[in-house]
This record gives C-alpha cells, structure tokens and sequence, in this order.
C-alpha cells in the first residue's frame, strides 16, 4: 500500500440546506464565489498537488454537477438511493480512490494563504499518523461560527475542544470504515477511532479560512480575496 496519498475525495453530494433558496436548484458546489463555482476553486488547490486521481460523490442535482466536472477528467461516485454522508460516501468511493491514504475534501470553503493540501502532503507521517487534519486557529476563520472543533497538544495530536476549526481538508488512511456497521455515517466515526489509539493530528493553517455554507459567506469569502 503507497504511504504517501495519490487520491482525491471531493464531497459534492450534499443538499446545501443552510444556503437556503441558493441550493433550491443547483447544488452548493456550483454557487459561484468571485466569479467561478466553489468546487473549481477546491480544484485549483487539488491540481497543485497532481493527485493521479479525483474523485467526487454526487446526489443532490447531480446531473449538474456530472456535466460540470465530467469533462474535467474527475470520476464520480452516485449515491444512490439514499445519500451516505461523509464516512458512508468515502468508503462507497473507495473502489475509485483505491486502497492507500486519501486527501479528503470539503468544497464549501475557500482558503487565502499557502495551499493546505500541499502543507498536509509535506507533514503527512504515516508511521504515527492514520490522519492529518487541517484545522484553522479560529482567530484566523471567517464566518464561523462557535469555538471551534479541537484542541491540539505539543506534537499535534488532538482532542474534542475549542481553538481549532478542522476546515475541511485532510490526509487519512482508510483501512477502518471497514469496521463500521451504519450505511450512511459521518467520519467522526472513524476519527473516534483514530482518536482512541492516539493517531488523529492536526496541522494548523498559517494563513485565513472563510466557511461558505451559508448565504452571507459569500460576500465574505470574497472580501477575503480581495484582501489577499
């Protein structure tokens, strides 16, 4: 099995109901932010990297999003009937994304600052780490709401609690969703895992994060780039 990850996971397949009438007929990814849809600017960070392969899951209107990243050479994971949230859709992907560590990625974020799946790539330590987590120091977040998501140690291993926002991209092995009984699960499950034998780490963002899943980051993603 490679240590070193080669694949992409882009979760597309939500239904974006925080963004209310936006998402009514088109799914989140394609709502544009300074002029081009969210999932092309998760893209631009990907193409850095030279992944060998791109993998996006697709429920809500995902006709759409077919025609949009199909000719872009992305392979795409249906869920179907039922959506499987972000542990489910990773682990029905597994047959595209194959069997070493995987970047996975939200695409209802936009990053101002160095590329974090480049950061992950260079910090990544298979031989302690089952995964990496970019988190966001939330002095350094924008439209986020709460305290944050973990509190990191000295080495970087992290536990639930405030200061740190995961912002949605990481490296993780995959090995564990075949432990987990549920269909449709969020990789907290697995990240509980992780946990317990002390191999869940985070790295922290140097540069800003604005969090996109409500109407009003919009703007504010785009004051952020404005700024850079």
């Amino acid at each position: 099995m490679s240590q070193s990850p080669d694949a992409v996971m882009l979760f597309a397949a939500g239904f974006g109901t925080r963004m209310g009438a936006l998402t009514k007929d088109r799914p989140k990814p394609l709502i544009e932010v300074a002029g081009r849809p969210l999932i092309d600017h998760a893209l631009a960070l990907v193409d850095a990297v030279h992944p060998s392969r791109v993998v996006a899951n697709l429920h809500y209107h995902a006709d759409q999003l077919q025609a949009h990243l199909a000719p872009k050479g992305i392979l795409l994971s249906h869920e179907t009937p039922e959506i499987l949230e972000t542990g489910g859709g990773l682990r029905a992907a597994l047959p595209l994304l194959g069997t070493g560590p995987v970047f996975t990625m939200n695409t209802d974020a936009i990053w101002a600052g160095p590329n974090p799946l480049s950061l992950l790539q260079q910090s990544w330590d298979p031989d302690r780490m089952d995964a990496l987590l970019m988190c966001v120091p939330i002095g350094q977040t924008i439209g986020h709401a709460g305290e944050g998501d973990f509190t990191a140690d000295a080495d970087g291993r992290i536990t639930r609690g405030p200061g740190l926002v995961y912002g949605g991209v990481q490296i993780l092995k995959t090995d564990g969703l075949r432990h987990i009984a549920e269909q449709a699960f969020s990789l907290n499950l697995l990240w509980n895992q992780m946990h317990d034998r002390n191999r869940l780490f985070a790295l922290e963002y140097p540069g800003r994060w604005c969090d996109v899943g409500r109407p009003e980051g919009i703007v504010l993603a785009e004051g952020m780039l404005a700024d850079v």
